[in-house]
């Protein structure tokens, strides 16, 4: 399929949705939106990923099959400034991709338009009807299961959960991903959008996707959500913990961060601290342990500084640590998968 991403104002640093497509999708983007980075391309800002010319709107976009946008704001609200490019897409018969809370079905435009020009408006974040309350028995599949947790929320789970399923895949593992959040709804095709599930139903949601893949790989990667220490997303992230009862655990952090993205007020915990919380939160339904860490060290500009403070990291955490982007999987896969 051929895409274009809106990501306006926001490409590439806070717009990890359309990074995430860029890097991991098997759509063929044809260009991203910015209309701050007109003119550029896509390597100019990112080196590693799919490569696309940037430009100011739709207008300037030749034909494609859907328009995803591909920004995760705070609260997942539509921003006015977007609207020109969505209704662009749908009147040249475009699909359009949405992962955030502000349903795009629910739009009387964009739902009239859809239908006069027999489009599709896929809300990924809009959950099953039929999900339930968990029965507490993820456990019992014969997958070994590896969720991502964080130190904070945008701090790299979903990459994190990607690149080691992929990198597992490709050493000979049977390996699956299991996406609870937009972006990896995007890239795999299917998926329960956890931070829109009524909260009894949250633990439900992950277990119903473990029983579904969990017979059928050895190995389940969950994405992670959020944090456990978040003052907003918290609850998403203990459903999920509770609900994959996880085997194991990669914590992710953002090097250098010190407060609560969004939050600033609140400091993260220390290091070792949250190895403790998560353990000892899962340890109820689960002997889930903290096995690796998983370091995003992009605001890092030398390698040997970044090696360093991966190091400092490792021993922060006591387990094997990486930038899985800067440096690969290898030292992670070997104490997940030993």
């Amino acid at each position: 399929m051929q895409i274009a991403i809106l990501a306006h104002e926001k490409f590439p640093g806070r717009a990890k949705t359309a990074l995430g497509v860029l890097r991991y999708a098997d759509y063929d983007v044809e260009a991203v939106l910015d209309r701050d980075s007109a003119g550029d391309r896509v390597v100019d800002h990112v080196p590693d990923v799919q490569d696309a010319p940037i430009v100011a709107g739709m207008d300037d976009v030749e034909d494609v099959d859907a328009l995803l946008i591909g920004i995760a704001p705070i609260g997942g609200g539509f921003d006015e400034s977007w609207r020109e490019d969505v209704r662009t897409a749908l009147e040249r018969g475009c699909d359009v991709i949405s992962g955030l809370h502000y349903f795009l079905e629910d739009d009387e435009e964009f739902a009239v338009l859809a239908e006069e020009n027999d489009c599709e408006l896929w809300d990924v974040r809009n959950p099953s009807e039929d999900l339930t309350v968990a029965d507490g028995v993820a456990g019992d599949v014969d997958a070994e299961v590896i969720l991502t947790v964080g130190t904070d929320c945008s701090v790299g789970k979903m990459t994190v959960s990607m690149e080691l399923a992929r990198d597992a895949r490709e050493a000979g593992y049977d390996a699956a991903v299991i996406p609870t959040g937009q972006t990896g709804i995007m890239i795999e095709g299917w998926g329960n959008p956890i931070d829109r599930v009524v909260s009894d139903f949250t633990a439900g949601a992950v277990e119903e996707m473990i029983l579904e893949k969990g017979d059928e790989h050895d190995y389940l990667f969950v994405e992670g959500q959020g944090s456990i220490v978040h003052p907003a997303y918290s609850a998403v992230t203990c459903g999920i913990l509770h609900g994959s009862m996880a085997d194991q655990l990669v914590l992710c952090h953002d090097a250098g961060r010190e407060a609560i993205h969004g939050y600033e007020e609140f400091e993260l915990p220390s290091l070792p601290s949250y190895v403790d919380l998560y353990e000892d939160l899962a340890e109820p339904v689960a002997d889930a342990t903290v096995t690796a860490g998983a370091l995003n060290t992009s605001d890092l500009a030398d390698d040997a500084a970044a090696r360093d403070t991966v190091e400092e990291y490792a021993d922060a955490i006591d387990a094997p640590a990486a930038d899985v982007i800067r440096f690969g999987t290898d030292d992670l896969l070997e104490a997940l998968l030993e």
